[in-house]
């Protein structure tokens, strides 16, 4: 524990903290002196007991005037995070959706690049057929004696 010197309405008390707290005390100390004091110059000299008692009040409506802002924070916060959230997943469905539908045209192209190969195939073997038919047909013309 460490002891820290602190001044007050002009009187000197010796206050205890936490080792590595001196700072932090003797700035509280400070700011509820300048309360004090600024309070005792706007209200007149109306008892030490009662300055203090209105000091203290003055402190606390600060702090719960502090605390109620934080609280809205907080809960502004949260309802960012929540719509983050929100958004995030209408993100992460959208990009599954598409992503379905680049599998299923994929599927589909590859479809088609097989009907494609196919319907080749075939015209060849048609253009095959047909070729061998013609050159029968001439081959019967050359040699038939009626034709010539």
């Amino acid at each position: 524990m460490a002891n820290v010197n602190i001044k007050f309405n002009g009187k000197e008390f010796l206050l205890s903290c936490d080792d590595g707290q001196e700072e932090h005390l003797e700035e509280l100390a400070l700011y509820l002196n300048e309360k004090f004091t600024d309070l005792k110059n706007s209200l007149g000299n109306i008892g030490e007991s009662k300055l203090l008692l209105i000091t203290s009040i003055s402190v606390l409506d600060e702090y719960y005037e502090t605390k109620k802002k934080i609280d809205i924070q907080k809960s502004d916060i949260a309802k960012i995070t929540d719509k983050f959230k929100e958004l995030k997943s209408l993100v992460y469905n959208y990009r599954d959706l598409k992503e379905k539908e680049i599998s299923e045209l994929g599927t589909i192209q590859k479809n088609l690049n097989n009907q494609i190969e196919s319907n080749k195939s075939d015209y060849e073997l048609l253009v095959d057929k047909t070729t061998l038919e013609i050159e029968n047909f001439l081959k019967r013309i050359d040699t038939d004696p009626k034709t010539q």
